[in-house]
């Protein structure tokens, strides 16, 4: 059964950028995943945090939980915090689970993920 494709845009917001994710995050999710970080981190401040917005997000699978890794060690490299909101109560699960809320700090909204903490 066909997933709904993946799909990421930028919006720049008083506090940080977020990346808007809608449909499946899976192995197809990366490229499109690492250029929007590329676009939300450009010409930004090095302190600007990134938010990731899994409101949209329909699925995300072992592989997409990889991609997910794969950017935040990009993000960390660089010194960004990468935040997340919208995720529904079973992938913050998910995302307990596999450790990466010890990373990425989880928000149930985009005000307070943007908040300056």
């Amino acid at each position: 059964m066909p997933g709904t494709p993946f799909s990421a845009t930028v919006r720049h917001e008083d506090g940080g950028s977020v990346i808007d994710l809608v449909g499946d995050i899976d192995r197809n999710a990366g490229d499109g995943l690492t250029a929007a970080y590329q676009e939300a981190t450009l010409g930004r401040d090095q302190g600007s945090p990134v938010v990731l917005s899994f409101r949209d997000v329909d699925y995300i699978n072992s592989t997409g939980i990889a991609v997910i890794v794969t950017l935040l060690a990009k993000a960390r490299a660089d010194g960004r915090s990468l935040r997340a909101w919208g995720l529904s109560p079973h992938y913050q699960e998910i995302f307990q689970i596999t450790r990466l809320a010890d990373f990425m700090t989880l928000f149930e909204t985009e005000p307070q993920a943007l908040a300056v903490s």
